[in-house]
């Protein structure tokens, strides 16, 4: 599965998942969470069902964000969504691996029940939206068999640390934010699971979008979510490597499995060494060429 781009979809907004399932995301999410009401949950949750139903016949792999867990809201959503055509689901205010734990728990047997895949649906998890999960992240290595990712997000901290901005004049994070943003970094990196970007708000700034997708590509995440269809295409261009990177990539793999007792090589005229091999492998892998 790709995982460049992760478009958010309200899951009461059919003209929304109409465009969002015929567009080059990589990754639709539809949201059960912020993006839907509370009188319009169970609405909300009869549709994304029906959109599902139609996830075989679209491009884009179908994510589900839920409520979270302290709500009481996880296991009705779980019940309506967990069924052929879902690939993944989207955890919103973690605590740490017991609520990854505790997810994959309601999931298994409502997998089993529809005759899906054991261990089929898999996670991405919001983990940097309370003060008290900046704690936990380590908890996540060795990662869960379900986890796929981790993302990051600044509203609900922001909220939560009573903060009057996020950015400041020059639109770059204040401090908090880039502390959860590296440590978000650090956490997947650490549990061997993909990094994920937060979201650009501004979707008219194509040209700001461009600069923030190449900043976080330079820093090791390898995709972003997305609000608005229009930042795919910038987004997915930004996370594909290009084939001159590739191509350096693979002489540095092809030089090292030649020279299997080597901790240094020459290549291009540059010295290279094992934490140069450990990058190129992990871009290759990345690009969907498994080493």
């Amino acid at each position: 599965m790709k995982m460049r781009s992760f478009l958010f979809v309200p899951g009461d907004a059919d003209r929304k998942w109409e465009k969002a399932s015929a567009g080059e995301a990589d990754v639709i999410i539809c949201d059960l969470e912020d993006a839907v009401a509370p009188s319009q949950k169970a609405e909300a949750r009869e549709k994304i069902g029906g959109w599902l139903d139609e996830a075989s016949q679209i491009s884009p792999a179908v994510f589900v964000r839920v409520n979270p867990l302290d709500t009481g809201m996880t296991r009705d959503d779980l019940t309506a969504i967990v069924k052929p055509g879902l690939a993944g689901i989207v955890l919103p205010k973690s605590g740490g691996a017991e609520d990854v734990e505790a997810l994959a728990d309601m999931v298994t047997p409502l997998e089993a029940a529809q005759g899906m895949a054991a261990g089929s649906v898999r996670f991405l998890v919001l983990c940097t939206e309370t003060p008290a999960a900046l704690f936990t992240l380590g908890s996540y290595a060795p990662a869960h068999s379900r986890l796929l990712g981790l993302t990051w997000g600044a509203e609900d901290l922001g909220a939560a640390l009573g903060v009057s901005a996020n950015k400041d004049e020059h639109g770059h994070w204040t401090m908090p934010f880039e502390v959860a943003r590296a440590q978000c970094l650090f956490a997947a990196a650490n549990a061997e699971v993909a990094a994920i970007e937060t979201l650009y708000t501004d979707f008219r700034d194509t040209e700001g979008l461009k600069a923030d997708c190449r900043k976080a590509r330079r820093d090791g995440f390898v995709g972003r979510l997305a609000i608005h269809p229009a930042q795919i295409e910038t987004i997915n261009r930004c996370f594909t490597p290009s084939e001159e990177e590739l191509a350096h990539a693979r002489k540095i793999v092809e030089a090292f499995a030649a020279n299997p007792e080597a901790g240094t090589l020459g290549i291009d005229g540059k010295m290279v060494d094992i934490p140069h091999l450990i990058m190129a492998k992990k871009l290759l892998n990345a690009a969907g060429e498994p080493i």
